[in-house]
């Protein structure tokens, strides 16, 4: 069994949901040497979040977005967390709402996805910074 681990940078996205699967292998290229194994996405941030859905359509992106804040607004009365701004405590509650990690099952050297799936970076932040995942990979 074979482990890998590496920590990568994403750069600042604006707020909104965005394809980052081929970012993420272009940093994992010895994934290739995995017939079987399982790769772990975990973001390192409790403003944004990961999912994983639609790869070919952008409007279901757009959707994402349009949906997650009629269910989470910005500027409820009742947030007490708003110290960095009406986007603060809503981010918060998005990212914990759509999770901070992903398995993806790798299969011959690549991921094991269905045919319309890819890995999206959930940003959350009207203002963010650059963004930071540890990507663990295991497997033979």
């Amino acid at each position: 069994m074979s482990w890998i681990q590496k920590e990568i940078v994403l750069p600042g996205f604006s707020r909104g949901f965005h394809l980052i699967t081929s970012r993420i292998l272009a940093e994992l290229p010895e994934i290739t040497d995995f017939q079987m194994g399982t790769l772990q996405v975990f973001i390192k941030h409790t403003s944004a979040s990961l999912t994983l859905n639609e790869n070919a359509d952008p409007t279901v992106r757009q959707d994402f977005e349009s949906h997650i804040n009629q269910m989470v607004p910005e500027d409820a009365t009742y947030y007490r967390h708003t110290l960095e701004g009406p986007d603060d405590m809503p981010a918060h509650i998005k990212a914990s709402l759509l999770g901070s990690s992903l398995h993806i099952p790798v299969s011959s050297g690549k991921l094991n996805l269905g045919i319309w799936q890819g890995i999206y970076l959930c940003e959350h932040r009207n203002r963010p910074s650059g963004r930071r995942l540890v990507l663990n990979l295991w497997g033979i």
